[in-house]
């Protein structure tokens, strides 16, 4: 079975922390809208947001403590 999407267009996922692989592998016309990302070498896990393999961190509020 052959693909009309050329193989040019795939391409992994980076971590935006330490800039590794992850096991995410994108088509370029993919959008990620709050995704959790988590990345194999640097153990961590995020939210992001992809558009065209532009990758953006999306930040959440600490949580606060509640005072009396």
């Amino acid at each position: 079975m052959k693909s009309d999407v050329p193989a040019e267009s795939f391409e992994w996922l980076l971590c935006p922390v330490c800039g590794s692989k992850t096991r995410i592998k994108m088509r370029s016309d993919t959008q990620l809208i709050n995704f959790p990302l988590f990345c194999p070498k640097c153990r961590k896990e995020m939210l992001i947001h992809v558009e065209k393999f532009h990758v953006s961190v999306i930040k959440e509020p600490d949580a606060q403590t509640q005072s009396r």
